[in-house]
């Protein structure tokens, strides 16, 4: 990960593990240091973008113990604490652990060609990184619930249209752009202000972020055991239909 510091008070922090930016706890805690460091000097809004094909396609679910699950979202919760305004570049997919780290940002700029998933069911595995919260938050209970219940993939137009995405580049290679844009428009209002109001817009947000990561982690130590789980992955891994049995 880089973190540059451009003279118009916005910071780009950039993921380097393409071409799927999968993350782990280092990648999340390093994000959230950048964040902490940042807003400890003249930066006033971030951009946070990746290098390759994809966003983020989430975390390596095979290899997570509870412990480690849980120390992620230690680090996840310090994502919402920090206390510049930050805006994704959603280039490629966001899936899955990837979604909630682009929902963690304020905005989101995608284009037609960018993805979206909550695929966790698809898996049989549960909804993690406070997804429970922030994606209701951001397109809406129903939308949302039926996302999170299907697994379903969605386009950067459908993105837009539902309130995911914020702005809509014209093609991948624009989003980057565009993403800046928005964060030097709102590197350019009054500083002081722009914390205090996100403060008040998102006031106990982090607090609810605490208490919706526990128990997706309960549930998602749970599932892991299930036959399900190990169907769903199998399945991802062969690039084919699963085949669940509801065990």
């Amino acid at each position: 990960m880089t973190v540059e510091q451009g003279d118009d008070y916005v910071a780009t922090v950039e993921l380097h593990r393409p071409p799927n930016n999968f993350f782990d706890v280092a990648l999340v805690a390093a994000i959230a240091d950048a964040y902490e460091e940042l807003q400890r000097g003249p930066c006033r809004a971030i951009v946070l973008c990746a290098e390759g094909r994809h966003f983020c396609a989430g975390a390596d679910l095979t290899s997570g113990t509870e412990r480690t699950v849980g120390e992620l979202y230690d680090h996840a919760v310090r994502l919402f604490t920090a206390e510049l305004p930050v805006v994704a570049a959603v280039t490629g997919a966001a899936i899955g652990g990837g979604l909630g780290l682009a929902l963690s940002a304020d905005f989101r700029v995608a284009s037609p060609e960018s993805r979206f998933a909550a695929n966790f069911s698809r898996l049989g595995f549960h909804h993690g990184f406070a997804l429970s919260v922030t994606l209701p938050l951001v397109v809406g209970n129903q939308a949302a619930t039926s996302l999170l219940y299907t697994g379903r993939r969605i386009g950067g137009e459908e993105a837009f249209a539902l309130g995911l995405c914020d702005r809509l580049a014209a093609s991948n290679d624009a989003i980057f752009g565009e993403a800046r844009s928005m964060a030097v428009e709102l590197a350019g209002a009054a500083p002081l202000s722009v914390r205090a109001i996100r403060a008040t817009m998102r006031r106990g947000l982090a607090e609810r972020v605490r208490e919706a990561t526990d128990l997706e982690r309960a549930e998602q130590d749970r599932l892991r055991r299930t036959a399900d789980f190990a169907e769903g992955v199998a399945a991802s891994s062969g690039r084919r239909e699963p085949r669940f049995t509801g065990s």
